[in-house]
């Protein structure tokens, strides 16, 4: 057997052992969007600091040949994000993050418009094909217990309703550290970021071996 033969042949045995999934060796990457607020835009923070660039370079530490789009628009609301979700995220996106709602709250949009306008999201996104992982927020506790019951429930109901992979809640490990925070005690600093990348990694990672595998 020629040295080209012998290399094209180990070539596709190795191909054939790796299990179903594995994204770490395309040459083409996964692209995926980050949808969602200033929680996902990086609200001052440069743009490599930012969520959806702190996470590619997590994910492509591990080998995976993924980028990250950023479609985070600063105040954006659940109503913004269903108007403009067609144009942010383009056809072909292989995976959206999406993560919608703290504004809503912090307004005191009702939860169950809030929950309607997810779910439309949601909704064209399936239309389109697109892949979707849900990241949920939690109300703020001075909206009292009542509107924080209706509202935390939003993101893991609409998961269920849709068989969607979700992280339950955004600013986990970071809401209660101020050294963690912006001055605005609300926004992620740089290193708060590079906490919530850290913790919604493995969600993330299986969320693209997902998308591989299909």
């Amino acid at each position: 057997m020629g040295f080209k033969a012998a290399t094209a042949q180990f070539i596709v045995i190795c191909a054939a052992l790796l299990p179903a999934g594995v994204v770490y060796s395309q040459s083409k990457p996964v692209e995926l969007v980050g949808f969602g607020d200033s929680l996902m835009a990086g609200y001052q923070l440069p743009p490599t600091e930012s969520y959806t660039a702190q996470l590619e370079a997590a994910l492509r530490k591990k080998g995976m040949n993924v980028a990250v789009a950023n479609a985070g628009v600063s105040g954006d609301t659940t109503a913004g994000g269903l108007a403009r979700a067609d144009w942010s995220v383009p056809d072909g996106t292989d995976g959206v993050i999406l993560e919608l709602g703290a504004n809503d709250a912090l307004r005191g949009v009702s939860p169950d418009e809030t929950e309607k306008n997810l779910d439309q999201i949601i909704a064209g996104f399936k239309k389109r094909n697109i892949p979707v992982l849900l990241i949920g927020i939690m109300a703020p506790p001075n909206m009292g217990g009542d509107f924080a019951a209706r509202f935390n429930e939003i993101h893991p109901r609409l998961a269920k309703k849709y068989d969607l992979p979700l992280y339950p809640f955004f600013l986990d490990g970071v809401v209660l550290d101020q050294t963690l925070q912006l001055e605005d005690r609300m926004h992620p600093n740089a290193k708060g970021v590079g906490i919530m990348v850290e913790r919604t990694l493995p969600v993330v990672e299986n969320f693209v071996n997902a998308i591989g595998a299909q």
